[in-house]
């Protein structure tokens, strides 16, 4: 379900503009639907066709997903395995510090080489109101105030369910416009269409690597633009926001850790507003690729520091339930019967 097919629901009991918003704030909340100000009850300010539609439509946006298993972390996070409408699933994360990672695709058609989510292509796109109700589903289990479209799929290949959710949840879902963090890869539209919205999330940037040819072999499918011209978009984009750009780098045992690619981030984002965060890979048996030392990490951020860069580094959440992208979600699948949802084209 789209946010806009759930408005023209409402629209259709005969509610008007003002008794819309209100169902569509409570819901974006966490809220029952019927929820708003003492000093307008329901039965004095809904419309009675609305009021007597409530229940079942209650009862449909809390189809749009449930959970299937909880796997919490030692710090704090706990990943959620989501199971949306179509019997599909998806992963959600509950972060340290009231966060919370969606996810905006099933499975993703970027390919990247050290990620589980990508292995079975793109399957279908999560709608926005599937992603708004990954959202209800963690407000259920603790206090959210900062939304990150950081989980499986790449966002700007779902550009119009991805925004519609971010802007439901950052007019009346209360979370602040900074707190809302659109991730990807990189691709002209996001640069495009992102300064034209009227909620203008934050934007996270996978760079990986400084170099094209191996950003190329890491980010197979992603579009071909240079490293150095990305930083330059992206800049753009951090001064009309007042927002700084959140570089994402997972760290790769004896491949995008070496010095020649620690120059090339002093290269890049000098002078930038920016944040580096360095993601030690979470490592799966079913991939090859490892995290270095944690004593190289160590040696890495405090040459970053010293060269000027804001680093910091992020553990990604769920590592001891072996719990990163994909994983949960790969896990389920092997043991579950085949699924047989066709792939789709991206988004054009």
């Amino acid at each position: 379900m789209r946010l806009d097919t759930l408005r023209q629901s409402l629209y259709a009991t005969g509610a008007k503009d003002c008794h819309v918003d209100r169902v569509m704030r409570a819901w974006a909340q966490g809220k029952p639907l019927d929820a708003g100000p003492r000093s307008h009850p329901p039965e004095t300010f809904l419309p009675l066709a609305l009021r007597h539609a409530l229940p079942g439509l209650q009862d449909e946006l809390s189809a749009l997903a449930r959970v299937r298993s909880e796997h919490p972390g030692e710090d704090g996070s706990s990943r959620l395995l989501v199971e949306l409408a179509d019997g599909q699933t998806v992963e959600s994360v509950l972060l340290p510090r009231d966060g919370l990672c969606i996810s905006t695709q099933i499975g993703c058609a970027v390919g990247c080489t050290f990620c589980m989510t990508g292995r079975d292509g793109l399957l279908r796109q999560v709608s926005s109101g599937e992603m708004v109700a990954q959202v209800i589903l963690g407000r259920a289990r603790r206090k959210v105030s900062r939304v990150v479209f950081m989980g499986m799929g790449e966002p700007s290949h779902n550009m119009d369910n991805v925004l519609e959710a971010i802007d439901l949840l950052g007019t009346f879902g209360g979370i602040g416009h900074k707190n809302l963090v659109f991730s990807t890869v990189g691709d002209y539209r996001v640069f495009e269409r992102l300064p034209l919205e009227t909620v203008k999330p934050a934007l996270a940037l996978s760079l990986h690597s400084t170099r094209a040819d191996l950003r190329a072999e890491l980010l197979p499918r992603a579009p071909r633009i240079d490293p150095a011209e990305l930083v330059e978009l992206a800049e753009i984009y951090a001064r009309k926001t007042s927002y700084p750009i959140q570089y994402q780098w997972t760290l790769l045992d004896g491949i995008n850790d070496n010095q020649e690619e620690m120059d090339g981030i002093v290269r890049l984002l000098s002078g930038k507003y920016a944040i580096m965060n360095l993601i030690p890979y979470n490592a799966t048996a079913a991939l090859a690729y490892r995290r270095p030392p944690v004593e190289k990490i160590t040696e890495l951020t405090r040459y970053l520091h010293a060269q000027g860069i804001r680093t910091t580094v992020r553990n990604s959440a769920g590592q001891d339930v072996d719990g990163g992208c994909g994983q949960l979600r790969a896990r389920d699948s092997a043991s579950s019967p085949l699924r047989t949802t066709r792939k789709i084209r991206l988004e054009k």
